[in-house]
This record gives structure tokens, sequence and C-alpha cells, in this order.
């Protein structure tokens, strides 16, 4: 049976019929929500590059707390930017610091707002690196992985007593993830998951984070330890590797220039999979917008639904709350 019998266009006629048979539903509750507390701000400070985001002091989080859940999202991941920077990242185990602060904040304005965190020492050191750094037996400087993981699995300790529900290792040592499930069982914190930010790319749509964390590497680049652009297999061997390690959840980051590998995981493992919509993806969409080039709710939306389409169940998005109302949140 052919034409004029089959007509795929009878399933597109209204909006209502359209939704109901759509393959990849859209929804608030798939977003996380990346924030930025300062420990330096008495005031909201706007990031330039990505428009509608801004540091926050810490006296803001439970307002923001309060905000995130009006608007239907779930869940938010935080990133501090600590009043004074160190060599190896360690003024990020503070109690007291603007991370550990929000997360408490926030737990006391709204319980069951899901609250995540950034795990990793670049917005802690004065060298915007994810580690300390060593010499190489040639005597050039490099990050020393191994010395990383202790200030990484204490970090993740700081942040599990200050009631985080969710830690994310963003740094992309090799045999973190292990190192943070040991200290947190240690402590007692069998029960807190770990997001593995599994597939990390060494990516160049990461500029504008890099104003809002104050983090951007002050020599050299991240490439000796975050994924090759052109690697996908090698996706496979660091999410194998995380899982195997004691991941609840993996992540891969970026989203749109890699949602062939977010298919890639997707097919290969049965963990809970999120991708990050990254801040140089944000600013593009936004600056083309102002351009008049394209309609931002419309490139937004179809552009959050191409990452769950690959494959995420979940997406860590600087949108989330644009998008959240767009979609009746």
């Amino acid at each position: 049976m052919g034409f004029p019998t089959i007509r795929p266009r009878r399933l597109r006629a209204s909006a209502e019929l359209r939704a109901l048979v759509r393959e990849t539903p859209l929804a608030p509750t798939d977003f996380v929500y990346p924030m930025f507390f300062s420990a330096a701000l008495t005031e909201p400070a706007p990031i330039s590059t990505m428009p509608g985001i801004f540091q926050y002091p810490v006296s803001h989080a439970g307002e923001q707390a309060k905000r995130v859940k009006e608007r239907g999202v779930p869940a938010v991941i935080l990133f501090g930017l600590p009043a004074k920077k160190d060599a190896t990242g360690e003024i990020g185990l503070d109690p007291d610091g603007p991370v550990p602060r929000a997360v408490r904040e926030m737990k006391a304005a709204v319980p069951d707002l899901l609250v995540m965190t950034d795990v990793c020492v670049d917005e802690y050191t004065e060298h915007g690196h994810c580690g300390i750094l060593g010499k190489r037996v040639d005597g050039t400087v490099d990050v020393d992985n191994d010395a990383t993981l202790e200030v990484l699995a204490k970090m993740a300790v700081v942040h599990a007593k200050a009631g985080a529900d969710v830690v994310a290792p963003s740094d992309m040592m090799d045999g973190r993830v292990g190192a943070l499930r040991r200290a947190l069982d240690g402590e007692g914190f069998t029960g807190t998951p770990i997001l593995s930010y599994a597939v990390k790319y060494a990516s160049a749509f990461y500029g504008p984070f890099r104003e809002a964390a104050d983090c951007a590497p002050q020599f050299g680049d991240r490439a000796g330890y975050q994924m090759d652009p052109g690697n996908a297999r090698e996706a496979l061997r660091e999410a194998a590797l995380d899982e195997a390690e004691g991941a609840d959840m993996l992540m891969v980051k970026p989203a749109l220039a890699y949602l062939d590998v977010i298919r890639t995981v997707r097919n290969a493992s049965n963990l809970p999979l999120g991708a990050y919509n990254v801040s140089g993806e944000y600013a593009m969409l936004h600056a083309a917008a102002e351009r008049g080039m394209l309609s931002l709710e419309r490139a937004m939306l179809e552009t959050l639904t191409s990452i769950r389409r690959a494959g995420a169940d979940f997406i860590l998005t600087y949108h989330a709350l644009a998008a959240a109302e767009l979609l009746g949140g």
C-alpha cells in the first residue's frame, strides 16, 4: 500500500496530535541548573558572556533555590568562587567556603531541591588547572594526577557533610571516582551518589564558563587530561572505567558537538546519563538571536530536545529556567 493511502502528515495535523505521538518529550524535570556562588560578592554580578546568568553571593542561595523550584526544575549544580586562591586548591576544602555554605542555605530553604556540587580544584587554584602541579622527570610542569586525588576526595566529603545530594567530579584525573567512593564510604556517606564527568573533552566551548568561574588556565591548556575531540572509542573506555570504580551516573561534556558520543555511551551503559549543554553552546544561541538570525525560544527547545533524543536522561543547562518557563514549569 502506498500513496495516497499512507500519509504521515495525518499525525502532524494539530499541536495536540503532534504532542501525543512525540517520540522525545522535553520537560522541566529533565534539567539541572548550573549556578555560581562567590564568597566575595554582596550583590549578584552579571556574567558578560552569558546573558541572564549571574554570580551570586552566598547569602542569596536560599532565595535562588526557591526560584529554581518554582520553575519546576528539580536540581542545581553548584560552582564556587573563593575570596582567595592557593596553589593546590585546598582552599576549596573549607567547610565555610562558598559551595558548602550555599548547599546548606539551599537545603534549608528548599529541602527537596536536589543539590549537586562540582568537585574540582580549578576554581580554587591560582593557576586555573584542574589539579595540583608537579614536575615530570624531564623537569616540565604538569598536573600531578595522584596528588590531586587526595584533595578531590576530601572536597567530596566536605560537600557531603554540608548536605550535598550528589557530588560530581569534573577534573578528569584517572582514578578519581574510586578515590571519591572510598572517601565517602569511609566517612559514612555510602548513600551519596557520584555523577562522574566521565567523558569530558578539551573543548573550545568552555570560554564563557571560565569567566563565570574565574578559572581560565594561567598557562598551557587542559588537553593533557581532558579528552581529544577526535576520539569516540575513548569515551567508552572512560565511561567503563568510571562505572567500574563506582560511578552512579555518567556525563558527556559538551553536548552539541558530541551528540554522537552521547548516543555511543547511552548504548554501552545502563547507568543514568547526563549531558552538559555548556556555556559556549548557550552563548552562541544568544549571540545569534541578538543579531536576529534565529528565534532564541525555538532554538533553545530544539537544541535541548536534540540532546535528549541523542540519549541523555537529563541535561545540565543554563537554559534550564527559561526553557522550563516555556514548557509550563
